[in-house]
Protein backbone atom coordinates (compact mmCIF):
# COMPACT_ATOMS: atom_id res chain seq x y z
CA UNK A 1 0.00 0.00 0.00
CA UNK A 2 1.57 3.75 -0.93
CA UNK A 3 2.97 5.69 2.03
CA UNK A 4 0.51 8.39 3.45
CA UNK A 5 1.45 11.57 1.90
CA UNK A 6 2.58 10.06 -1.42
CA UNK A 7 0.19 11.72 -3.53
CA UNK A 8 0.59 15.43 -1.77
CA UNK A 9 4.46 14.77 -1.91
CA UNK A 10 4.02 14.16 -6.03
CA UNK A 11 2.04 17.44 -6.14
CA UNK A 12 4.29 19.24 -4.20
CA UNK A 13 7.22 17.93 -6.76
CA UNK A 14 5.15 19.08 -10.16
CA UNK A 15 4.60 22.19 -7.94
CA UNK A 16 8.42 22.59 -7.66
CA UNK A 17 9.20 21.27 -11.36
CA UNK A 18 6.97 24.41 -12.49
CA UNK A 19 8.74 26.87 -10.20
CA UNK A 20 12.62 25.55 -11.67
CA UNK A 21 10.91 26.35 -15.12
CA UNK A 22 9.42 29.95 -14.04
CA UNK A 23 13.06 31.05 -12.52
CA UNK A 24 14.97 30.24 -15.90
CA UNK A 25 12.32 31.63 -17.39
CA UNK A 26 12.92 35.17 -15.37
CA UNK A 27 16.53 34.59 -15.52
CA UNK A 28 17.62 32.91 -18.58
CA UNK A 29 19.76 30.69 -16.42
CA UNK A 30 20.51 29.59 -12.95
CA UNK A 31 22.98 26.62 -11.22
CA UNK A 32 21.35 24.33 -9.58
CA UNK A 33 22.65 25.88 -6.11
CA UNK A 34 20.81 29.17 -6.75
CA UNK A 35 17.44 27.20 -7.85
CA UNK A 36 18.17 25.26 -4.78
CA UNK A 37 18.65 28.78 -2.58
CA UNK A 38 15.58 30.43 -4.15
CA UNK A 39 12.87 27.45 -3.93
CA UNK A 40 14.42 26.42 -0.03
CA UNK A 41 15.30 23.02 -0.77
CA UNK A 42 18.21 20.81 -0.45
CA UNK A 43 20.91 21.10 -3.38
CA UNK A 44 20.21 17.03 -3.89
CA UNK A 45 16.44 17.64 -4.50
CA UNK A 46 16.55 20.12 -7.02
CA UNK A 47 19.64 17.90 -8.96
CA UNK A 48 16.80 15.66 -9.05
CA UNK A 49 13.85 18.09 -10.23
CA UNK A 50 16.28 19.65 -13.06
CA UNK A 51 17.23 15.93 -13.61
CA UNK A 52 13.68 14.93 -14.45
CA UNK A 53 13.03 17.73 -16.63
CA UNK A 54 15.97 17.36 -18.41
CA UNK A 55 14.72 13.87 -19.28
CA UNK A 56 11.67 15.31 -21.24
CA UNK A 57 13.78 18.04 -22.80
CA UNK A 58 12.16 20.92 -20.47
CA UNK A 59 15.19 22.45 -19.70
CA UNK A 60 19.03 21.43 -20.87
CA UNK A 61 22.29 21.90 -19.57
CA UNK A 62 24.86 23.22 -22.13
CA UNK A 63 28.18 22.33 -19.93
CA UNK A 64 28.43 19.34 -17.20
CA UNK A 65 27.86 21.15 -13.33
CA UNK A 66 27.42 24.53 -15.26
CA UNK A 67 24.01 26.82 -15.08
CA UNK A 68 20.66 25.12 -16.15
CA UNK A 69 18.29 27.23 -19.24
CA UNK A 70 15.12 26.16 -20.38
CA UNK A 71 14.84 23.44 -23.51
CA UNK A 72 13.20 22.68 -26.68
CA UNK A 73 10.80 20.91 -24.86
CA UNK A 74 9.54 24.09 -23.96
CA UNK A 75 9.15 25.68 -27.07
CA UNK A 76 7.83 21.76 -28.80
CA UNK A 77 4.57 22.52 -25.86
CA UNK A 78 4.58 26.86 -27.25
CA UNK A 79 4.13 25.61 -30.08
CA UNK A 80 1.38 23.69 -30.07
CA UNK A 81 -0.44 26.23 -28.01
CA UNK A 82 0.50 28.70 -30.45
CA UNK A 83 -1.38 26.34 -33.39
CA UNK A 84 -4.90 26.40 -31.44
CA UNK A 85 -4.40 30.18 -30.45
CA UNK A 86 -3.25 31.54 -34.24
CA UNK A 87 -6.44 29.39 -35.50
CA UNK A 88 -8.65 30.97 -33.17
CA UNK A 89 -7.51 34.32 -33.50
CA UNK A 90 -7.51 34.42 -37.18
CA UNK A 91 -11.24 32.44 -37.60
CA UNK A 92 -12.99 34.65 -35.45
CA UNK A 93 -13.62 37.58 -37.27
CA UNK A 94 -14.36 35.69 -40.02
CA UNK A 95 -16.59 33.06 -38.54
CA UNK A 96 -18.83 36.13 -36.98
CA UNK A 97 -18.96 37.76 -40.39
CA UNK A 98 -20.37 34.38 -41.71
CA UNK A 99 -22.67 33.77 -39.09
CA UNK A 100 -24.42 37.24 -39.48
CA UNK A 101 -24.04 36.38 -43.68
CA UNK A 102 -25.72 32.82 -43.27
CA UNK A 103 -27.75 33.27 -40.05
CA UNK A 104 -26.49 29.86 -38.69
CA UNK A 105 -24.13 28.91 -36.19
CA UNK A 106 -20.42 28.59 -37.46
CA UNK A 107 -17.98 26.49 -35.49
CA UNK A 108 -14.15 25.79 -36.03
CA UNK A 109 -12.76 22.20 -34.47
CA UNK A 110 -9.68 20.55 -34.78
CA UNK A 111 -8.55 16.59 -34.41
CA UNK A 112 -6.88 15.88 -31.14
CA UNK A 113 -7.05 12.12 -29.64
CA UNK A 114 -9.98 10.46 -31.85
CA UNK A 115 -12.72 13.39 -31.66
CA UNK A 116 -13.24 16.62 -32.62
CA UNK A 117 -12.34 19.73 -30.51
CA UNK A 118 -14.62 22.52 -31.04
CA UNK A 119 -12.43 25.66 -30.12
CA UNK A 120 -14.93 28.63 -31.57
CA UNK A 121 -18.51 29.21 -31.52
CA UNK A 122 -20.00 32.60 -33.69
CA UNK A 123 -23.84 33.04 -33.65
CA UNK A 124 -25.22 35.85 -35.94
CA UNK A 125 -27.83 37.75 -34.65
CA UNK A 126 -30.54 36.43 -36.27
CA UNK A 127 -29.83 32.81 -35.16
CA UNK A 128 -31.97 30.46 -32.86
CA UNK A 129 -30.18 29.78 -30.00
CA UNK A 130 -27.81 26.49 -30.66
CA UNK A 131 -25.82 24.43 -27.65
CA UNK A 132 -22.56 26.22 -26.81
CA UNK A 133 -19.66 23.90 -28.43
CA UNK A 134 -16.99 25.82 -27.63
CA UNK A 135 -14.70 23.43 -25.50
CA UNK A 136 -16.38 20.61 -25.68
CA UNK A 137 -15.48 17.25 -28.05
CA UNK A 138 -17.94 15.92 -30.51
CA UNK A 139 -17.60 12.34 -32.32
CA UNK A 140 -16.18 12.05 -35.76
CA UNK A 141 -18.06 9.85 -37.97
CA UNK A 142 -22.04 11.44 -37.05
CA UNK A 143 -20.58 15.28 -37.20
CA UNK A 144 -19.60 17.66 -40.39
CA UNK A 145 -16.22 18.64 -38.40
CA UNK A 146 -15.52 15.41 -37.47
CA UNK A 147 -16.03 13.54 -41.13
CA UNK A 148 -13.73 16.35 -42.48
CA UNK A 149 -11.49 16.14 -39.86
CA UNK A 150 -11.24 12.21 -40.42
CA UNK A 151 -10.74 12.35 -44.25
CA UNK A 152 -7.84 14.02 -44.23
CA UNK A 153 -6.62 11.74 -41.20
CA UNK A 154 -2.94 9.39 -41.90
CA UNK A 155 -4.63 6.50 -43.46
CA UNK A 156 -3.58 4.42 -40.45
CA UNK A 157 -5.59 6.30 -38.09
CA UNK A 158 -8.07 6.61 -39.77
CA UNK A 159 -8.78 3.27 -40.32
CA UNK A 160 -8.05 2.68 -36.69
CA UNK A 161 -11.10 4.81 -35.93
CA UNK A 162 -13.58 3.05 -38.10
CA UNK A 163 -12.31 -0.04 -37.13
CA UNK A 164 -13.82 0.48 -33.52
CA UNK A 165 -17.36 0.82 -32.46
CA UNK A 166 -19.42 3.14 -34.29
CA UNK A 167 -22.44 4.87 -32.29
CA UNK A 168 -25.82 5.50 -33.64
CA UNK A 169 -26.68 8.95 -32.52
CA UNK A 170 -30.00 9.06 -34.70
CA UNK A 171 -31.69 6.62 -37.55
CA UNK A 172 -29.21 8.57 -40.02
CA UNK A 173 -25.93 7.78 -38.16
CA UNK A 174 -23.52 5.92 -40.67
CA UNK A 175 -21.91 3.18 -38.42
CA UNK A 176 -21.04 0.70 -41.67
CA UNK A 177 -17.14 1.23 -41.98
CA UNK A 178 -17.94 0.73 -45.91
CA UNK A 179 -20.23 3.36 -46.39
CA UNK A 180 -18.10 5.75 -44.10
CA UNK A 181 -14.69 5.71 -46.39
CA UNK A 182 -17.31 5.72 -49.31
CA UNK A 183 -18.32 9.26 -47.57
CA UNK A 184 -14.61 10.28 -46.82
CA UNK A 185 -13.82 9.69 -50.03
CA UNK A 186 -16.05 12.18 -51.43
CA UNK A 187 -15.54 14.36 -48.78
CA UNK A 188 -11.87 14.49 -50.45
CA UNK A 189 -13.14 15.04 -53.81
CA UNK A 190 -15.67 17.81 -53.37
CA UNK A 191 -13.70 19.58 -50.59
CA UNK A 192 -16.90 20.00 -47.90
CA UNK A 193 -18.45 17.26 -45.57
CA UNK A 194 -22.40 17.37 -44.49
CA UNK A 195 -23.94 15.84 -41.31
CA UNK A 196 -27.90 15.59 -41.83
CA UNK A 197 -29.77 14.72 -38.99
CA UNK A 198 -26.87 12.12 -37.79
CA UNK A 199 -25.79 13.63 -34.97
CA UNK A 200 -29.09 15.05 -33.36
CA UNK A 201 -32.55 14.93 -34.94
CA UNK A 202 -33.28 18.17 -36.47
CA UNK A 203 -29.89 19.48 -37.12
CA UNK A 204 -28.28 19.89 -40.20
CA UNK A 205 -24.43 20.63 -41.05
CA UNK A 206 -21.67 21.40 -43.38
CA UNK A 207 -18.11 21.76 -42.73
CA UNK A 208 -14.91 22.80 -45.26
CA UNK A 209 -11.17 22.29 -44.63
CA UNK A 210 -8.67 24.56 -43.22
CA UNK A 211 -5.22 24.56 -44.18
CA UNK A 212 -1.69 25.55 -42.61
CA UNK A 213 1.19 26.75 -44.03
CA UNK A 214 2.31 23.23 -45.08
CA UNK A 215 -0.77 22.65 -46.84
CA UNK A 216 -2.40 20.18 -44.42
CA UNK A 217 -5.61 20.54 -43.06
CA UNK A 218 -5.35 21.83 -39.34
CA UNK A 219 -8.73 22.10 -38.45
CA UNK A 220 -12.33 21.96 -39.92
CA UNK A 221 -14.87 24.85 -40.13
CA UNK A 222 -18.29 24.57 -40.07
CA UNK A 223 -22.18 26.07 -40.29
CA UNK A 224 -24.80 24.18 -38.67
CA UNK A 225 -28.73 24.91 -38.64
CA UNK A 226 -32.27 23.30 -37.91
CA UNK A 227 -33.32 20.71 -40.73
CA UNK A 228 -36.31 23.41 -41.29
CA UNK A 229 -33.99 26.40 -42.29
CA UNK A 230 -30.77 24.53 -43.66
CA UNK A 231 -32.71 21.72 -45.64
CA UNK A 232 -30.37 19.35 -47.59
CA UNK A 233 -31.28 20.79 -50.73
CA UNK A 234 -29.48 24.38 -49.52
CA UNK A 235 -26.54 22.49 -48.27
CA UNK A 236 -24.53 22.83 -51.91
CA UNK A 237 -24.89 26.95 -51.42
CA UNK A 238 -24.15 26.94 -47.67
CA UNK A 239 -21.40 24.80 -48.90
CA UNK A 240 -19.79 27.40 -51.44
CA UNK A 241 -19.92 30.30 -49.06
CA UNK A 242 -18.56 28.15 -45.97
CA UNK A 243 -15.28 27.23 -49.06
CA UNK A 244 -14.84 31.00 -49.26
CA UNK A 245 -14.80 31.83 -45.42
CA UNK A 246 -12.48 28.69 -45.12
CA UNK A 247 -10.12 29.67 -47.78
CA UNK A 248 -9.68 33.68 -46.45
CA UNK A 249 -9.03 31.74 -43.12
CA UNK A 250 -6.32 29.65 -44.58
CA UNK A 251 -4.78 32.09 -46.71
CA UNK A 252 -4.36 34.08 -43.13
CA UNK A 253 -2.88 30.94 -41.79
CA UNK A 254 -0.21 31.33 -44.21
CA UNK A 255 -1.60 28.60 -46.92
CA UNK A 256 -0.64 29.60 -50.39
CA UNK A 257 -3.85 27.54 -53.18
CA UNK A 258 -1.89 26.13 -55.91
CA UNK A 259 -3.42 28.25 -58.89
CA UNK A 260 -4.92 26.63 -61.90
CA UNK A 261 -4.32 27.41 -64.92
Amino acid sequence: MPAAGTGLGTVQSVERALEVLEILAREGSAGVGAIARELGIHPSTASRLVGALMTHELVERPAAGGPVRLGVGVLRLAAATRSRLDVVAVAGPVCEALAEELGETVNVAVYRSGSAVNLYQAQGRRTVAMHNWAGSRTVLHATSSGKMLLAHLPRAESEALLSGPLEAFTARTLTAPDALRAELRTIREQGWARSIEEFEEGLNAVAAPLYGPEGTVVAALSVAGPAYRLAPEHLPATARSLQRAAGEISRRLGHRARSVD
